[in-house]
């Protein structure tokens, strides 16, 4: 395979990790970007040539073209950006407050959005790249007590989707991965945060509280045998744009298109009926 040079936020641990290090095992070059650059150093360490450790918080616009920068200047190009760095805050509409719901934000769409930005002028002028967003099956569907967590990783898929069609006549890629429940350590209790529950909510969310703080170790998804799909996604022709991660993610994504499927056909008369009659549809540039 031909050597590629990866971008990888939040390489620390879970899926960054395991993309790391399925990566270096390829002989490819890693660029893991972390906020405790110690996380890491077993890996540089191991990879000293191929592996750089770069300190970046995802959520710091500023940092990111400073970050493509020093990619460039070490291995002198840039071939797959991962966006991986993430969390989860737990709780009702009502329970989270703006300050959480905008974190969540910053985390996941502002930040891999300046990151992109930053790498895109590389790749055009290289006429390649791959981008690989991590999203979520909860960035397709969503449940009580997640909102927030879905609002930014629903956006996060929105952005991409038309980034997407932007870049493709340059050669560039973009795949959004959306896992389902994978031992990455999201569900650790010093990673999952949770919302100050109310008394109105407190029985109407107390199955999800207590399954998204009972199941870390027990997930039935392979963080290693995801980071190979991905790293042999990226070194391949094809990528898909959408790309559910385990047993979990394909059925509730299925279902999710299916739902929404039947709901439009259910109301596709009355949807339809909103238009001035007569008029022919127009023609859209999409």
């Amino acid at each position: 395979m031909t050597t590629q040079t990866w971008i990888i936020t939040g390489a620390s641990r879970g899926f960054g990790r395991a993309l790391a290090e399925s990566a270096l095992a390829a002989g490819d070059h890693v660029v893991a970007a972390v906020r405790r650059p110690e996380s890491v150093a077993d890996l540089e360490a191991q990879y000293p040539d191929t592996c750089l450790i770069a300190t970046f918080d995802a959520r710091d616009v500023a940092a990111a073209a400073d970050l493509v920068r020093d990619t460039l200047e070490r291995f002198g190009q840039l071939d797959v950006l991962v966006n991986n760095a993430g969390r989860v805050v737990v709780g009702a509409v009502e329970e989270v407050s703006d300050a959480q719901l905008r974190a969540l934000m910053e985390l996941h769409l502002f930040g891999p959005a300046a990151l992109v930005r930053a790498a895109l002028p590389a790749m055009r002028e290289r006429g390649t790249g791959t981008i690989v967003q991590m999203s979520s099956q909860g960035g397709r569907t969503s449940f009580p007590g997640v909102s927030a967590y879905s609002a930014s990783k629903f956006a996060l898929e929105g952005w991409s989707e038309a980034l997407a069609g932007e870049v493709a006549p340059f050669g560039i890629r973009v795949m959004l991965v959306e896992p389902s429940r994978f031992r990455t350590g999201f569900n650790r209790g010093d990673v999952v945060e949770f919302a100050e529950p109310s008394a109105a909510y407190r029985d109407v969310l107390a199955n999800v509280r207590a399954d998204m703080a009972g199941v870390d170790g027990r997930q039935e998804g392979d963080p290693a045998r995801a980071a190979e799909i991905i790293v042999s996604l990226a070194h391949g022709e094809e990528v898909p744009l959408r790309l559910p991660l385990g047993r979990e993610a394909v059925e509730r994504v299925s279902r999710a298109y299916r739902r929404g499927l039947e709901e439009v056909e259910r109301w596709a008369e009355t949807a339809r009926s909103a238009d001035f009659a007569g008029v022919p549809a127009s023609v859209r540039p999409v």
